[in-house]
C-alpha cells in the first residue's frame, strides 16, 4: 500500500519504454460526460411517469440522482488525488484495504465490467443505426463501431484525446440543438414543474425510491476519470475538477432533457414506453423526428464506446504492472497505448456481441460493481481514521456527510438488487468471491515457488 506517486510513474515508464503523453482537463471532462450519457436518459422516463405523474417529482428524481453522484465524485476525488495511479477501484481498494480486495475489483472490471457495457452500447448503436440507415445489419454496425473505436485507442493517447474531445463536443452540440428545438418548436403540454402538495407524497413513495435505482444507473460513469489518473496532467488538481465538472454538466443535461420530453409529449403517450426520445422527437420535428433522434443517439454512443474502450483496459494494464502473470497487459506501445489490454477488452466485447449474453452478464455484475464503489467510499473513512497524516492534496467537500449520502443510496441499491433480483445479486457476489480465490491461489503458488527456489539454493 506504500507505493508513492513517483514509484507509480517510474513503473509506468518502465513498462512503456517512453514518456506517456498527459491528458488535459477538457479531455478528462469529456471522458466523464461520454461515459455517463448513454441510452439510459433516453429510455427510462416512460417507466417513471407511470407511477410519478408529476413533472416536479420527475425532475426531483433526477436531481437527487445527480447529487448522489456528486457525493461519490467528491469521495473518489480525494482518493484519486492521494493515489494518482490509473485503474479506479483496483488502485483505491488495494491502498485502503488489501491487494486481494483490489484484485477482486480489478478482476470484475477487467473481465466483464467494461466489456459488457461496451457490447450493450454497441448493440444499441446497431439498433438505432438501422433507423438511420434502413437495411443495414445491426450486428455489422455494432461490430464496426467497436472495432473503429478500438483502432483509435490503439493509435495512442494523443489520438484518443483528440477523438474523445471532438466526438463528445459533437454529442453535446446535438443534445443542445435538441433541447433548443424542444423549447421552440413543440406545442407545450399541460405539465407542471413547480412543486405542489401532491408532490410530497410522490417523493416519499416507494415508486420514487425504485425510480432512483434506475436513475443512478443512468448516472453511472461519474468516476470515469479515475481509471486514467496516471495519464492525467497534474491529477491532484485536475481529477477533482474533471469529476465534478463532468457530473454537474450531465446533471444539468439530464434534467433539461427530461423537462423537454415532458413538455413535448403527453404523459399518457410516454407512460410505459421505452423510446421516449423518439416519441418526443416526433412531436417536435414531425415524421422526421424519430430518425433525427436515432441519429443523435447513434452519434452520442460513439464517444461513450470510446470512453469505455479507453478507461477499461487501464485496469488490466495496472494489474499487469503489479502481477507478473499479467505483465503482458502492462506493455505500452510507442504512442502510449496498452495494446494487449485494449485487444483483450475488444475480444471479450466482440464475443459478447456474437453470443448476445452481454445483457445478462451486465445484470449479473451490477451488484459486484456497486459493492466495489461502496467499499471504495468506506475506504475513504478507513484512511481518514487509520492514516490521518497521509498527504491529501484534495479533501472531499462536506465530509463526512457527502460520503455518507453516497453510501446510503448505494446501500439501498444493493438491498434492492438482493431483494428484487436475488439470483443475479448472488451470482454477482460469486464473481467477487472468485476474484478473491484467484488472488489467493495465485499468491499461494508464488510463495510455494519462492520457497522451493530458496530451499533448492540451500
Amino acid at each position: 500500500m506504500a507505493a508513492s506517486e513517483a514509484d507509480d510513474r517510474t513503473r509506468a515508464g518502465r513498462t512503456s519504454g517512453a514518456a506517456i503523453p498527459s491528458v488535459s482537463l477538457p479531455v478528462a471532462i469529456a471522458i466523464v460526460i461520454a461515459d455517463m450519457i448513454g441510452v439510459g436518459v433516453f429510455t427510462s422516463l416512460g417507466f417513471q411517469v407511470k407511477d410519478l405523474p408529476s413533472g416536479f417529482a420527475i425532475l426531483a428524481l433526477w436531481a437527487v440522482g445527480g447529487l448522489v453522484s456528486i457525493c461519490g465524485a467528491l469521495s473518489y476525488a480525494e482518493l484519486g488525488a492521494m493515489f494518482p495511479r490509473s485503474s479506479g477501484e483496483y488502485n483505491f481498494l488495494t491502498r485502503a484495504f488489501h491487494p486481494a480486495i483490489g484484485f477482486m475489483a480489478g478482476w470484475v472490471s477487467s473481465t466483464v465490467g467494461f466489456a459488457a457495457p461496451v457490447a450493450l452500447a454497441a448493440m444499441a448503436f446497431g439498433e438505432y443505426g438501422r433507423a438511420v440507415l434502413p437495411g443495414a445489419p445491426p450486428m455489422l454496425l455494432a461490430i464496426g463501431a467497436v472495432w473503429l473505436v478500438t483502432a483509435v485507442q490503439l493509435g495512442g493517447i494523443r489520438q484518443s484525446s483528440r477523438f474523445q474531445l471532438i466526438s463528445t463536443l459533437l454529442k453535446l452540440g446535438l443534445i443542445v440543438a435538441f433541447l433548443v428545438a424542444g423549447c421552440t418548436l413543440s406545442v407545450p403540454q399541460a405539465v407542471r414543474f413547480m412543486p405542489a402538495a401532491a408532490d410530497v407524497g410522490y417523493i416519499g413513495s416507494a415508486a420514487f425510491a425504485t425510480g432512483l435505482v434506475f436513475v443512478m444507473y443512468a448516472f453511472s460513469g461519474w468516476n470515469a476519470a479515475t481509471y486514467i489518473i496516471g495519464e492525467l496532467h497534474t491529477p491532484e488538481r485536475n481529477l477533482p475538477r474533471a469529476l465534478l465538472a463532468g457530473t454537474l454538466i450531465v446533471l444539468v443535461l439530464y434534467m433539461a432533457l427530461n423537462a423537454v420530453f415532458l413538455r413535448a409529449a403527453p404523459m399518457g403517450e410516454l407512460a410505459g414506453q421505452l423510446q421516449v426520445a423518439s416519441i418526443a422527437g416526433a412531436h417536435i420535428f414531425g415524421e422526421t423526428g424519430g430518425r433525427f433522434v436515432a441519429a443523435m443517439i447513434c452519434i452520442g454512443l460513439v464517444p461513450s464506446i470510446a470512453a469505455m474502450m479507453w478507461i477499461g483496459p487501464r485496469v488490466l494494464m495496472t494489474m499487469g504492472e503489479d502481477i507478473p502473470a499479467l505483465s503482458v497487459f502492462a506493455r505500452r506501445s510507442r504512442n502510449g497505448a496498452p495494446a494487449y489490454a485494449v485487444l483483450f477488452q475488444l475480444t471479450v466485447a466482440t464475443l459478447m456481441l456474437f453470443t448476445g449474453s452481454f445483457e445478462a452478464v451486465l445484470d449479473l455484475v451490477q451488484f459486484a460493481l456497486l459493492s466495489c464503489s461502496f467499499l471504495t467510499v468506506v475506504g475513504l473513512f478507513r484512511l481518514r481514521i487509520a492514516m490521518p497524516d497521509l498527504k491529501r492534496p484534495y479533501r472531499a467537500w462536506g465530509y463526512p456527510l457527502t460520503p455518507l449520502i453516497f453510501l446510503s443510496v448505494t446501500g439501498f441499491m444493493m438491498f434492492y438488487l438482493v431483494t428484487a433480483r436475488p439470483w443475479q445479486a448472488g451470482l454477482g457476489a460469486v464473481a467477487m468471491v472468485s476474484g478473491l480465490l484467484i488472488y489467493w491461489l495465485a499468491h499461494g503458488r508464488s510463495r510455494r515457488t519462492a520457497a522451493t527456489a530458496i530451499s533448492g539454493s540451500d
